[in-house]
């Protein structure tokens, strides 16, 4: 089963996106072509260039960054309560329909 992903960009154009459980938001947001996710590092935790803002309504669900990816977010332009690196949220069944805003810029 895979889960839908909605990324609107800082125009506020939509990318509707589905991902297999178990991959990150990143890769679904790569394999996808959404706009404004660079993704120097591959995904592992070592750039900000995979920053998103997690909707209002899905922070919960999505949870807390771990301390290694607090720490990467201070790199990140912009920086939010709602930051979050996309290459650290992993897509489960109980993420279908979520929301994410990418950053006019990445860096």
């Amino acid at each position: 089963m895979m889960t839908e992903i909605r990324f609107i960009d800082a125009d506020g154009a939509v990318t509707i996106a589905r991902g297999d459980n178990g991959f990150s938001l990143m890769e679904v947001a790569k394999r996808h072509g959404v706009s404004g996710i660079v993704a120097e590092c591959g995904g592992s935790c070592a750039c900000a260039t995979c920053h998103v803002h997690v909707d209002a309504a899905w922070l919960e669900a999505v949870g807390e960054p771990n301390p290694g990816e607090a720490d990467m977010l201070d790199f990140a332009r912009g920086r939010r309560p709602d930051s979050r690196l996309s290459c650290q949220i992993r897509i489960t069944p109980a993420l279908d329909g979520l929301i994410v805003h990418v950053p006019e810029s990445q860096g």
